[in-house]
């Protein structure tokens, strides 16, 4: 017979609205979970059921009350009454997607620690934010059954600065929608060109959104520099939401005249193969991730990308992305090179269109169901 896989309940109570982060972690991974055979769950948002029931099937998703909506709420829910809906399904495990977990449960947890730089580089986030995710980073290596994180780099890290015991972190890569990010057509990449009112003009882009550890500032005044002296420099593109990184401002006013910056706040997930593949480079120059989803994204669009070998980014571009040092001017010369060496780009692109190819789905859902058996075992 067939062994039968644990039930598992995945608290999406965290997911933010736009579905950034966490969002795209959990509403990639729950549809492949369902795919590949396993038993899963889903407590949600109450304004969120409807599209987890259209993920998992209706008859597996159950709403949160709505006085756990707000993060106080949700962190009091999360303590108080989420052991008894893992109970209610009957869970054997209960996964926990973005750092916290109930302290009182009898069910085996599973949580995923996304990255460390909330320790390696703390003044990349608010102090707040820091503190809060530094604690139940703590706790939550100490408590759950099993952690999972996304990077090798980000165990190791995790490791070196917060105590975890390897033997009890699984590493599960991500993996990227192929039918959402891929080489674009024509008729996508002009679709892109004319929201972005570039037409024909060249343009290096960014994806994700804007705060500290992005290195949004450094990218804008290396692009400024890199620009000097071409007749037909490109534009720059910052897609992503606006964050809290108040330097990209001053940053952006620096920028001469002639030269175009374009700001789009959130692009749909529809539009971001024409953005990344239409590109003449994907810049992401961050100073640290913990696995780089946009990096991975862009390659499967067939884009030339320019990254830093900082934590998780090596992992997932390997040989195939250019790199630079975060610094202004490594960043100006590696835009440079690219800018310069058009078959370069398209030597990479094709190399980064292979490489992504391997980065699923349904080997990170896989990879779930093994630690879930794990976290039982």
């Amino acid at each position: 017979m067939p062994e039968v896989p644990p039930r598992v309940l995945l608290d999406a109570t965290a997911v933010p609205a736009d579905r950034g982060g966490v969002g795209r972690y959990v509403d990639e991974l729950l549809p492949e979970l369902v795919a590949v055979g396993g038993d899963v769950r889903v407590v949600c948002q109450e304004h969120d059921v409807t599209h987890y029931a259209e993920l998992v099937g209706a008859d597996r998703v159950r709403p949160a009350p709505g006085w756990a909506a707000s993060l106080p709420g949700r962190l009091l829910w999360e303590q108080l009454r989420l052991p008894a809906e893992a109970r209610a399904v009957r869970a054997d495990v209960l996964h926990c997607p973005h750092y916290t977990m109930p302290l009182l449960t009898r069910v085996p947890v599973v949580v995923t620690l996304h990255d460390a730089t909330f320790f390696t580089d703390p003044d990349v986030h608010v102090r707040l934010k820091r503190s809060f995710f530094k604690a139940w980073t703590r706790i939550s290596l100490r408590r759950a059954r099993r952690a999972v994180t996304p990077s090798a780099a980000t165990r190791d890290e995790l490791a070196r600065v917060a105590g975890a015991d390897p033997a009890r972190v699984d590493v599960v890569h991500h993996g990227v929608d192929l039918r959402r990010f891929h080489r674009p057509s024509d008729e996508e990449v002009a679709a892109a060109r004319r929201t972005l009112e570039l037409a024909d003009w060249p343009y290096v882009a960014f994806l994700g959104t804007l705060e500290p550890r992005k290195n949004v500032p450094a990218l804008v005044r290396a692009w400024v520099q890199a620009c000097a002296g071409r007749t037909t420099p490109p534009a720059l593109v910052l897609a992503g939401g606006r964050g809290w990184d108040d330097d990209v401002d001053r940053a952006a006013a620096e920028v001469p005249a002639g030269l175009r910056l374009v700001r789009t706040g959130y692009v749909p997930l529809e539009q971001l193969a024409g953005l990344l593949g239409g590109a003449e480079v994907v810049a992401y120059p961050s100073r640290g991730e913990g696995f780089g989803l946009p990096v991975l994204e862009a390659m499967a669009c067939g884009a030339a990308v320019l990254t830093t070998r900082r934590l998780a980014l090596p992992e997932v571009g390997g040989e195939v992305v250019a790199y630079c040092e975060p610094e202004v001017t490594d960043i100006e010369r590696g835009l440079r090179a690219l800018l310069d060496e058009p078959a370069e780009r398209t030597r990479l692109a094709a190399a980064a269109v292979t490489r992504a190819a391997g980065f699923t789905w349904a080997a990170a859902a896989r990879g779930h169901l093994a630690l879930y058996a794990r976290a039982v075992a």
